[in-house]
């Protein structure tokens, strides 16, 4: 009952949770509605640079979210264990990353709104 009660378990926990929810989400319906994202964002970006680099740039964000969300789980579950945050650690890691592709992805596409949105997850 205490380490319910101790910030330095419940935080992690609630990290690990909060980043493997949102990009596990995020990386899942981009695999299974592969061709339905990147129709949206070639539209999204046809004015961009980007928009010719679509399927790639999509195919490459999806497996940093999966990689960033999976690894939250697995470090949510490791520090159940262990009370090792490393593997949380490196799922902030591509947390992060994701996120700042997402971001250069709506400032390039001039989607300030987006931008913000996407800020406020940062």
């Amino acid at each position: 009952m205490k380490a319910l009660l101790d910030l330095n378990f419940i935080l992690p926990c609630a990290v690990a949770c909060f980043w493997a929810i949102v990009f596990l989400q995020s990386g899942l319906d981009k695999v299974f509605d592969f061709k339905g994202n990147v129709d949206w964002l070639k539209g999204h970006f046809e004015k961009s640079f980007l928009g010719k680099f679509t399927s790639p740039l999509v195919a490459t964000l999806t497996v940093f979210e999966l990689v960033a969300g999976g690894l939250s789980a697995y470090g949510l579950i490791n520090f159940l264990m262990t009370e090792s945050t490393q593997w949380i650690e490196i799922g902030l890691i591509f947390s992060m990353i994701s996120l700042l592709m997402l971001i250069f992805g709506q400032r390039i596409a001039k989607d300030y709104d987006g931008a913000k949105t996407i800020a406020i997850y940062f």
